[in-house]
């Protein structure tokens, strides 16, 4: 900021007077140097000698002093200035004369605020502020950025963005390239970035972002300095606010399902409802294989391992299925399981396929004809352990080959992940619905898990009522 600058000598006439000070109180150099005093044209008669007195003080006084009073403008308005006066020695050591800069005290004190907001931003601040030059490196870092980025504020000056960042580089550079081209944007943004680590992988964080294109106050036309980079950690409100959009979602599709099976006159058809239902927005093909079953006990009764754990997890290992654990409902000795009858025999149920959705189109779920022929799943598979379990089991082919691994299960081509959940109604185990997802979906965590079994409880009940496990379902089914 430019300063306004005066000089008086030591019988108080005027010797020096600046551009500034002409632009302020509009006299010119001409008019002001050779004057004396500044009583009746520079300040009023009332202030002057106050004013004078101040300015006689700073010729004796060591340093700068800093002053505030009244100038009187050429058109008689007065104006508030700061001032600081010192000084100015002859060859002999003694007092020549004062040397004043003033300015105009509303400048002065913009200027001081800002000042004072550039160092609390750099030192207190809650968000992080990082100032990007023209080649999108970092030229100043405050404390809390140099944390949230686990190196020092020295560390980052001069690096390329790239080397901070695993992922979300090119979002940020793209952010201030626009910035610097285009000015501020009005709102700020949400970035989800991956720190760069040597050690592990580092979890996926989202910043919400402001930008403020910096621009030098001092040239004709505007030249971009840089872009303040403003951002903070919302990574745990983001994900709380997505949970809570999802559990909106299912529940409005829980919802709208019950209601539509409450229309249907067939509850095999309000099954295959309810699997249309759940698909939306959770996975890309849905199974429901049912278990051929004796007739089940009477209404009400229960099989001796009721007391079984019904919510059993089971995380698979990457690049495979969950190894076969010993569960409560488990049987290995060809003895009647869950469902009943003759569904288990040598460890593996005798699942039939009664449900299916379209595996190369979109489109509502299909009753299968019924063979009665079951569907040739192989030891330890994940539809079995589920059925075994009475329970849930989650698959994924992890980072292994994915190539046959769909196949080998008997799912469409292109599945990664599989979520196989028991049919269970009326203490009984009437079969398993199984979830599969595509690699461009994440695999199924237990919130999927427990979403899966509430929709599974409703497929179960509407193909309990329409007969499944009873023997005249088994004939029909088995032929």
């Amino acid at each position: 900021m430019d300063a306004a600058l005066l000089a008086l000598g030591a019988d108080g006439a005027v010797t020096h007077w600046n551009h500034e000070a002409e632009r302020i109180l509009g006299w010119t150099a001409a008019e002001a140097v050779g004057r004396t005093g500044l009583a009746g044209w520079a300040v009023r008669k009332e202030d002057a000698d106050e004013i004078e007195a101040t300015l006689r003080a700073a010729m004796r006084a060591p340093g700068r002093q800093v002053h505030e009073f009244a100038l009187l403008t050429k058109d008689g308005h007065r104006v508030l200035v700061r001032t600081q006066s010192s000084a100015v020695r002859g060859p002999d050591g003694r007092a020549a004369g004062v040397y004043c800069a003033f300015s105009e005290a509303h400048a002065q004190i913009d200027l001081e605020r800002s000042i004072a907001l550039s160092e609390a931003l750099f030192d207190d601040a809650s968000w992080g502020v990082i100032l990007v030059d023209a080649d999108l490196r970092p030229a100043a870092v405050n404390t809390h950025a140099a944390r949230t980025l686990g190196v020092g504020r020295t560390t980052l000056l001069g690096r390329p963005l790239a080397g901070l960042l695993a992922q979300g580089v090119e979002e940020l550079e793209s952010a201030l390239q626009h910035v610097l081209a285009e000015g501020t944007p009005p709102a700020a943004a949400d970035l989800w970035v991956t720190l760069r680590s040597e050690e592990d992988e580092q979890p996926r964080r989202c910043w919400r972002s402001g930008f403020v294109r910096l621009a030098s106050p001092l040239a004709e036309e505007p030249v971009p300095l840089g872009v303040a980079w403003l951002f903070q950690d919302v990574t745990d409100a983001k994900r709380a606010e997505r949970e809570s959009s999802l559990l909106r979602f299912r529940f409005h599709q829980l919802h709208r399902a019950g209601r539509a099976a409450a229309e249907c006159p067939d509850p095999a058809e309000a099954a295959a409802l309810h699997l249309d239902f759940a698909l939306a927005g959770f996975a890309d093909h849905g199974l429901i294989d049912l278990a051929t079953a004796s007739a089940p006990a009477a209404y009400g009764a229960v099989d001796a391992d009721s007391g079984a754990d019904t919510d059993t997890y089971t995380e698979t290992a990457t690049g495979g299925d969950a190894g076969p654990e010993a569960g409560p409902g488990r049987r290995g000795d060809g003895a009647a399981g869950p469902g009943g009858g003759d569904a288990w025999r040598g460890g593996s149920p005798r699942l039939v396929r009664a449900l299916a959705s379209p595996a190369g189109s979109p489109g509502p779920t299909e009753a299968l004809p019924a063979t009665g022929i079951p569907v040739a799943y192989g030891p330890g598979h994940p539809a079995a352990q589920a059925y075994e379990r009475r329970g849930s089991v989650r698959t994924s082919a992890g980072g292994a080959a994915t190539e046959g691994w769909a196949a080998a299960r008997k799912w469409p081509d292109g599945t990664v992940h599989g979520l196989c959940v028991a049919l269970r109604s009326r203490g009984r185990t009437l079969g398993v619905a199984t979830f599969l997802r595509v690699p461009s979906r994440r695999p199924f965590d237990r919130a999927d898990a427990a979403y899966a079994e509430d929709v599974a409880a409703r497929i179960a009940a509407a193909l309990d009522l329409a007969g499944a496990g009873t023997e005249s379902w088994t004939q029909t089914w088995t032929g």
